[in-house]
């Protein structure tokens, strides 16, 4: 089994998407004509993007991320946490935690994007980052 891709439920995918290339710097890999979905290049994981109208549409009912209580992040693991923080912010996500040293040798921040969702960005375990 191999873990292929992980799918956000957002209201507008070509935002959503724009978003993530600005923020963080991907790359939008494939994007369907009827821009109800997308995929972003990650390495061998990709992170799709779907519009909550299209899942509704074939049945599911997707939540709405809550601030108070997420129930997941994504991470990414960056060069420079601080960097891509102010990156991130700069592009429009909200901050949650400004980079921090961690007692087990790592730097951590954390931003939410446009939809509400988590996103750690992070160094290397035992990096300055």
């Amino acid at each position: 089994m191999k873990f292929r891709y992980a799918i956000l439920y957002v209201s507008d995918v070509r935002e959503t998407v724009a978003f993530y290339e600005t923020a963080f710097g991907l790359e939008c890999a494939f994007i369907h004509e009827c821009g109800d979905y997308a995929e972003l290049a990650t390495g061998e994981t990709k992170l799709a993007i779907a519009s909550r109208e299209m899942i509704r549409s074939l049945g599911k009912s997707p939540a709405t991320p809550v601030a108070e209580a997420p129930t997941f992040e994504l991470a990414f693991e960056v060069e420079d946490v601080a960097a891509a923080y102010d990156q991130a912010v700069k592009a429009g996500a909200a901050p949650v935690q400004a980079p921090r040293h961690e007692d087990w040798g790592q730097v951590i921040s954390y931003v939410r994007d446009r939809d509400g969702f988590l996103i750690e960005l992070c160094s290397v375990v035992g990096q300055a980052g």
